[in-house]
């Protein structure tokens, strides 16, 4: 008997907020007869389609998608529990012989799959209850003392989190933002493409999709979320507050705008940053000139795939 033939390995689409990555992978989908697997901590939740610019009506007609809308938005997500869900999707693709497309541009959840996890150690009882005897506040000063950077990505008011960051900077001796973002060798077969823009030509985008979500109705679908149940991963998501503010007539809608334009702006520079340490993904310059087909053509001429619009 012809041996089974492998399943096809995944092929990663990333680049910073706003570089065109959907269009492109949908071109690439229909091309090659793909899945795509939403790979962003945002896209994954539900009643927030427009602030996260999830896939339209239009879009999931075209092709099959995976995990995008699927968390409700008082659920917490992190980077486990992503690994573990698309672990799963990718896996159900490939059972099909259909290349899973994973896009997104949330470092460390497209990290836990190309690289695994870092090791983290388990809790330790006494040194747990040493910490729960402080009050939040301690907890609060002490982790940023021994760990700025899980300071400044954590709710300090939620006593669980911030003690089990202490826990893992008291234990091994690192901060734990810095374990988490500790690159070792990929795993085998890791392939990917990173799309680097100008980064002019990105803010502009940035600027033009903040007014296309406002357009859109962004603020009338914030409103009708319930803040006391959003979860602390889904209350992060860009806008979300500053929208808030305009439906509770707290702040202008120019200046909401400004202000997330400003705060996306930052976030595309710090993806920027994180995706340029994958080694093992292709670096695809990107001109203001390129059309997202001809993007979606050098992609599928670099990894031998039937080219878009090919007969």
């Amino acid at each position: 008997m012809p041996a089974k033939p492998k399943p096809p390995l995944p092929l990663y689409l990333t680049g910073p907020t706003g570089c065109g990555k959907s269009a492109v992978a949908l071109l690439i989908a229909e091309a090659t007869g793909g899945e795509i697997i939403c790979a962003d901590a945002y896209q994954v939740y539900q009643k927030i389609p427009i602030l996260t610019a999830q896939p339209t009506a239009e879009d999931l007609a075209r092709v099959p998608h995976h995990l995008y809308g699927t968390v409700p938005v008082t659920d917490e997500m992190d980077a486990g529990k992503f690994e573990r869900a698309a672990l799963a999707a990718i896996a159900e693709v490939q059972s099909r012989n259909k290349l899973p497309l994973v896009v997104g541009g949330s470092g460390l959840y497209i990290k836990a799959l190309t690289h695994g996890l870092s090791p983290l150690p388990p809790g330790d009882p006494e040194l747990r209850r040493q910490l729960e005897l402080l009050s939040t506040d301690e907890l609060a000063d002490r982790l940023l003392a021994l760990d700025p950077g899980s300071a400044a990505q954590l709710n300090l008011q939620n006593p669980r989190h911030v003690t089990r960051a202490l826990e893992i900077c008291l234990l091994t001796g690192q901060p734990a933002s810095e374990l988490k973002q500790s690159w070792a060798m990929p795993r085998s077969g890791v392939r990917g493409v990173f799309l680097d823009l100008p980064r002019d030509l990105i803010y502009d985008r940035i600027n033009a999709r903040t007014h296309a979500m406002v357009a859109a109705g962004v603020v009338a679908e914030v409103a009708a979320l319930n803040e006391d149940e959003l979860s602390n991963t889904a209350s992060k998501a860009i806008g979300l507050w500053d929208f808030r503010a305009v439906a509770d007539e707290a702040t202008s809608l120019q200046e909401a705008v400004a202000s997330i334009q400003q705060t996306t702006r930052n976030y595309a520079k710090r993806q920027h940053t994180w995706f340029k340490r994958e080694t093992a993904f292709v670096n695809i310059p990107v001109s203001p000139l390129d059309t997202t087909r001809e993007i979606a053509t050098r992609i599928c001429r670099i990894f031998g795939f039937k080219e878009p619009g090919a007969g």
